[in-house]
């Protein structure tokens, strides 16, 4: 049974992307970085990142009421974040929280052919954003909660992620379905060298649905294993060399810290959905959790990428959220809203610009059930959908 048309807060990290066309030299990407020298680049393309963007902006394309909250400056990358969300809905920019003593975040995004994409990135107002910046007034006019990105938040975990696990205790007491989606940490930065186990272990009790990638999952989980997984990832190694056996027990270690519904993005191999045993956990997942829980329960699923012609795969995985989330609001099952999640992650790389030009709902969930080809994946799943 269908539910009614949920609300979504999406909350977190949120900046400015710059892409500059950059053709990759015949001496290789050292030639780039020589000092004093002159480097011609192509026009470059700006727009607004992380999740409160990606994700946000996806729910609202795909037809749903959506909060946009995150922090910002009183500058002039922060007015264009203003204009960019103004552009898809006058209301869609009231929650954003400018902080007049910060700079709002930017990213240069350094993405040369044939050579993995990498970013210059300056967090901004994102390091100042807490707990009360969601207030208890907004939380009560939402169905589902979905925060991004905590390891790009030095406010989110600091102090072994204290204002993380308040913000979703505080999501939880208010009746709200929760979703919490991460970021791959420098190993060499401040978050890189955070105790992540034991901060999701904290907080995953407060988390319904959690929808991390594989390598991010791993790196801070297993700190032996993890960093090759993160290495065989970025060098476009399926599942970063794992198999469908370790990526069940990565995931059966989240359920047992207390979440109550994993959705692993596994990035070219689709996406796995891992739900919990346990009914009363899935009971409790707040006014726009799984709806049949009997159905839910024990689920453990792998849907592959839909075909499609890429175009770009910015913001990629978090339109993948999108669709998840939104499916689970409405009360489908597990395989239907993994599938529905993959349709609409798999939809946002045909554009350019990601979340900005997908398709409303209808138009999605009607290509699935004509009968999209699927992408062969290279490593079987007991279960597929």
């Amino acid at each position: 049974m269908a539910k009614k048309q949920p609300t979504f807060i999406v909350a977190g990290h949120v900046d400015t992307d710059i892409h500059p066309a950059m053709p990759l030299p015949p001496e290789g990407l050292q030639a780039l970085l020589v000092p004093g020298k002159l480097v011609e680049v192509g026009p470059a393309h700006v727009t607004t990142g992380g999740a409160v963007s990606n994700s946000g902006l996806a729910l609202h394309r795909l037809g749903f009421r959506t909060l946009l909250v995150g922090k910002i400056g009183n500058d002039a990358f922060g007015r264009m974040v203003l204009d960019n969300y103004r552009q898809f809905g006058q209301d869609l920019a009231d929650n954003m929280i400018i902080d007049p003593g910060a700079v709002t975040s930017y990213s240069i995004c350094i993405t040369p052919p044939g050579i993995d994409r990498m970013f210059w990135h300056c967090p901004g107002a994102n390091h100042t954003f807490y707990a009360a910046d969601v207030s208890d007034e907004l939380m009560r006019s939402g169905d589902v909660f979905h925060f991004g990105y905590p390891p790009l938040m030095r406010s989110m975990y600091a102090d072994g992620g204290k204002e993380l696990v308040t913000l979703f205790r505080r999501a939880k007491e208010a009746g709200l379905t929760t979703s919490l989606d991460m970021a791959l940490p420098d190993p060499d930065s401040e978050s890189g060298r955070v105790d992540w186990a034991a901060i999701l272990g904290r907080v995953l009790p407060y988390v319904d649905l959690f929808v991390p990638s594989l390598d991010e999952t791993a790196y801070m989980l297993d700190p032996v294993r993890g960093p090759q997984i993160r290495e065989q990832s970025a060098a476009d190694v399926p599942l970063g060399g794992c198999d469908a056996a370790e990526v069940e027990r990565l995931c059966d270690r989240l359920i047992d810290m207390g979440t109550a519904v994993v959705m692993l993005k596994l990035g070219r191999q689709g996406a796995y959905l891992h739900a919990t045993g346990d009914a009363a956990r899935l009971a409790a997942c707040g006014r726009a959790g799984p709806a049949d829980t009997a159905a839910w329960r024990g689920a453990a699923l792998q849907a592959a990428c839909f075909t499609v012609k890429v175009a770009g795969t910015t913001g990629s995985g978090d339109c993948t959220i999108a669709g998840f989330l939104a499916a689970v609001a409405q009360g489908l099952g597990p395989a239907e809203a993994l599938r529905m999640a993959v349709a609409v992650g798999s939809t946002s790389v045909e554009g350019h610009d990601g979340a900005r030009e997908l398709p409303p709902w209808p138009e999605i969930a009607a290509r699935l059930a004509r009968g999209w080809p699927r992408d062969p994946s290279p490593v079987p799943f007991p279960n597929v959908v």
